[in-house]
């Protein structure tokens, strides 16, 4: 399909992307890398009336690191962040759709559209990362358990921007994820994002996040909570991983009914736990 027609602007500076989305055009969307966005529209799933741009705009792009963390542009491509040595969130950028994709799509856009079946969404949340964010009242940090409210909702208000992204580097962790799709460039049925520090044998800290298990990005608290303090064992392991599905409401779909997608996260937080602890 056609997408409805709508207005183009693309300004230079980032008061002026600001200034255009608190013009009172309810309308008014973000265009970072689109293609999120772009094929709602195509579908008139989404039928903004103006959309704004912000390509042009400087200082929103690369990748830092300062104080534990990596500091990274919201319109850093995925692919940039697939290169940039970043551990775990490379591994994941690099499972995103196709190199074309991965080439336009954007860190900052993929999180403020908020996907639950997106990759780093889940690693942002399980991670304990935040966004900054920019709207005519100043700048913004939300961390990321606050960012995520509903599906395809999140606490970016509409005359704000993403700005950068704040990613934990985890030093000292073992990580892994697990992706199970029909094919390399669809969105997961379900997907599994695993950290894990083991000090002595024990496992002293364990984070594990669920995509696309419920209408936001999960943390499995409850294998969480069953696998710390743990022996880094084979056998605790496969005890904790029962429980990845506990309080999740995954979606129905044509490629798997929701007690299947349980049974998935069950095996990939499994396969995951164990990958990331070394066994």
């Amino acid at each position: 399909m056609i997408p409805l027609e709508f207005e183009y602007e693309a300004p230079d500076t980032l008061e002026g992307a600001i200034a255009l989305l608190s013009g009172g055009d309810e309308d008014v969307k973000v265009l970072a890398g689109g293609h999120s966005l772009i094929p709602l529209m195509k579908l008139r799933l989404a039928a903004p009336s103006l959309l704004v741009d912000i390509r042009k705009v400087p200082g929103l792009k690369g990748i830092e690191r300062a104080n534990g963390s990596f500091k990274v542009g919201a319109l850093t491509p995925h692919a940039a962040v697939e290169r940039g040595d970043l551990g775990l969130y490379s591994r994941v950028a690099g499972t995103i759709a196709d190199p074309q994709v991965r080439h336009r799509g954007t860190l900052g856009g993929t999180l403020a559209h908020g996907d639950p079946a997106s990759d780093l969404p889940t690693v942002l949340v399980a991670a304990e990362g935040s966004v900054d964010v920019q709207g005519p009242n100043g700048q913004r940090t939300i961390a990321a358990g606050e960012l995520f409210e509903d599906y395809l909702t999140t606490a970016v208000a509409d005359d704000e921007i993403v700005t950068s992204v704040t990613l934990p580097a985890m030093d000292g962790y073992g990580y892994a994820y697990e992706k199970f799709n029909r094919r390399a460039e669809d969105w997961a049925m379900v997907a599994v994002a695993v950290w894990v520090k083991s000090e002595g044998g024990t496992v002293s800290d364990v984070r594990v996040g669920l995509t696309n298990m419920g209408s936001t990005p999960l943390r499995a608290t409850g294998v969480e909570e069953a696998l710390r303090g743990q022996a880094a064992s084979a056998d605790a392991i496969a005890k904790a991983a029962d429980l990845a599905a506990e309080g999740t409401e995954p979606p129905a779909d044509l490629n798997a009914s929701s007690d299947y997608k349980r049974h998935l996260a069950r095996v990939l937080t499994r396969r995951a736990l164990t990958k990331a602890a070394g066994l």
